[in-house]
C-alpha cells in the first residue's frame, strides 16, 4: 500500500522503510524553532539536567532557531529581561540561527525560516508557535508543540511520541480571477471543511492552481492549515520548491525532492475549483464564519491591518501598494502595515511600495507581530472592527474581546481601507 507525503517523510526521518497512519513514532528533528517563548523552554530544559551532573547542552546548536517577533521592541521589563535571558543562552550554547531586534536580519519567525534556506524538503520542523504548519509550503512536516516537548527536542534531537497522521488531498484546479488569491482559497477551504474539519490531520496540497502557485501563497496555505485543526499543512516539493530556495533564499546544498506515492491512501479528497472562487471574508468570531464578499460590503471598518506571517510578503505588499497609490485611506479609517521581515521591508522601499502606501495615509509598522496580537501595536478600542490579512479573529484577538476581527486577503484589506467599509475590489474604480 502506498504512502502519503507525511507517512514517506515521517518514516525516512524514524529510519524506517514504511509508517503506517496512526503508528507512533520518533523521528529526528532537523529544525527547531522558538521566539520570546524560548524562554519557558530555557526553564525546563535546565530542569532535565538539574541533579545528574551534566552540563545543560544543546544536542546541536545548528539545528536551532530563535527569532524575535512577538514583541519587538520590548514593550515591558519582563519581555526585556526574558529577551535578555535568551540571549545570554544563545550565547552560551553557541546558536547562530538567532535573529535579535535588528533593522537588517530580524522579522516574523516563520518568513525568517523560509526566507534565510533554513528549512528543507523532507525535513521535520517543529515550533513552540501553532503556525509552525507555514514550513509545510517547503516540503517540510511542521507543527507546533509546546515548550516542555521542545525542551525535551533540545535535549534529545528528536520528538517523541509522534502519530503519523491520516491525510486530507485536497486538489485545486484552475486559475485564479483578477483580485482573488491565495487567502481567498485557504479560507474558502477552511469554511467549507469546519475549523475541527482537519483535526490531527495532515492536509496536502495538489493541481494545477498550486503548481503555478509562488512559494508565497503556498506559505499562506500551509500558515492557515492549522485553522482547519491540521496538524500540518503540505505542499510536495517541486521545481518551485527547488526554484524558491536556489533564487531566494540562497540554498546551495543539494535537496532531495519526492512525493507520496501514487497509489497513497487518502482519508478524505476535496476538490476546488481556483476559477470559480471570489474575495472571501471570515467574520466574528471564528476563521471557518466565512462569507463572500458581497453579504458584508458596506460595512464599516474602523481598522485595516496588512501584514503578519499570514499576507506580509513583497507581493502582498505590491497587491496592496497598486490599488492604494494615488488614492487615500479614508478619514474614518486607520490602515497599519507590518511587512514580514527587514528584508521584505526594504525591497518594498527600493520599489516604492512602502512610499506608496505611507503617502496614502498607511502607518508602517516594523516587521514583527505586534498587531495581530494588539500586545504592543494596534490595538482596538470597545466596539471596533478591524479588516485584516492575520490568521485569528478569535474573540480579544487583537486586543480586546468587546471588538470584532475580520479576515480577508491584502486586496480587500486595501480597497476597504479607501472607502472604510468592507470593499470588493473586484468593483473599485
Amino acid at each position: 500500500m502506498g504512502m502519503t507525503y507525511a507517512q514517506k517523510l515521517l518514516a525516512k526521518a524514524a529510519g524506517k522503510a514504511h509508517a503506517a497512519v496512526g503508528e507512533v513514532l520518533e523521528p529526528q528533528v532537523h529544525l527547531a524553532m522558538s521566539h520570546e517563548n524560548g524562554a519557558l523552554v530555557i526553564n525546563q530544559f535546565d530542569e532535565i539536567f538539574q541533579g545528574t551532573g551534566r552540563e545543560a547542552k544543546v544536542w546541536n546548536a545548528d539545528r536551532i532557531a530563535i527569532i524575535f517577533d512577538h514583541r519587538v521592541p520590548a514593550e515591558s521589563s519582563k519581555t526585556a529581561t526574558n529577551q535578555k535571558k535568551i540571549r545570554e543562552f544563545v550565547a552560551k550554547q553557541g546558536i547562530g540561527k538567532f535573529h535579535d531586534i535588528r533593522g537588517d536580519v530580524g522579522g516574523i519567525c516563520h518568513q525568517i525560516l523560509a526566507e534565510n534556506g533554513y528549512v528543507r524538503p523532507g525535513a521535520v520542523v517543529v515550533g513552540t508557535d501553532s503556525h509552525t504548519t507555514t514550513h509545510g509550503a517547503l516540503g517540510a512536516f511542521a507543527f507546533g508543540i509546546g515548550a516542555t516537548e521542545m525542551a525535551s527536542v533540545w535535549a534529545l534531537g528528536r520528538i517523541l511520541n509522534v502519530e503519523v497522521p491520516g491525510t486530507i488531498k485536497v486538489v485545486v484546479s484552475g486559475k485564479f480571477p483578477e483580485h482573488v488569491y491565495p487567502k481567498d482559497l485557504i479560507l474558502h477551504l477552511i469554511g467549507k471543511i469546519s475549523a475541527e474539519g482537519a483535526n490531527y490531520k495532515a492536509i496536502e496540497f495538489h493541481g494545477e492552481a498550486i503548481r503555478n502557485m509562488p512559494t508565497s501563497g503556498r506559505l499562506v496555505l500551509c500558515n492557515m492549515s492549522v485553522e482547519a485543526g491540521a496538524t500540518a499543512g503540505i505542499v510536495p516539493p517541486d521545481e518551485e520548491t527547488q526554484r524558491y530556495l536556489r533564487e531566494e533564499a540562497g540554498v546551495k546544498e543539494p535537496l532531495e525532492l519526492f512525493g507520496p506515492d501514487p497509489d497513497a491512501v487518502y482519508e478524505r479528497v476535496v476538490e476546488i475549483d481556483a476559477s470559480a472562487l471570489g474575495p472571501q471574508i471570515a467574520c466574528p468570531h471564528t476563521v471557518d464564519n466565512v462569507k463572500l464578499i458581497n453579504e458584508l460590503a458596506g460595512k464599516k471598518v474602523q481598522q485595516i491591518v496588512i501584514g503578519s506571517c499570514t499576507n506580509g510578503r513583497l507581493d502582498d505588499l505590491e497587491i496592496a501598494a497598486k490599488i492604494l497609490k494615488g488614492r487615500r485611506v479614508a478619514d474614518s479609517t486607520r490602515m497599519l502595515v507590518f511587512p514580514a521581515s527587514w528584508r521584505i521591508y526594504q525591497k518594498a522601499m527600493s520599489l516604492g511600495f512602502i512610499q506608496d502606501l505611507t503617502q496614502a495615509g498607511a502607518v508602517v509598522c516594523n516587521p514583527g507581530c505586534g498587531p495581530c496580537l494588539g500586545i504592543h501595536q494596534g490595538a482596538l478600542g470597545d466596539g471596533e472592527i478591524a479588516l485584516a490579512t492575520t490568521n485569528r479573529n478569535f474573540k480579544g484577538r487583537m486586543g480586546n474581546p468587546k471588538a470584532e476581527v475580520y479576515l480577508c486577503s491584502p486586496a480587500v484589506a486595501a480597497a476597504s481601507a479607501i472607502t472604510g467599509t468592507i470593499t470588493d475590489p473586484r468593483g473599485l474604480k
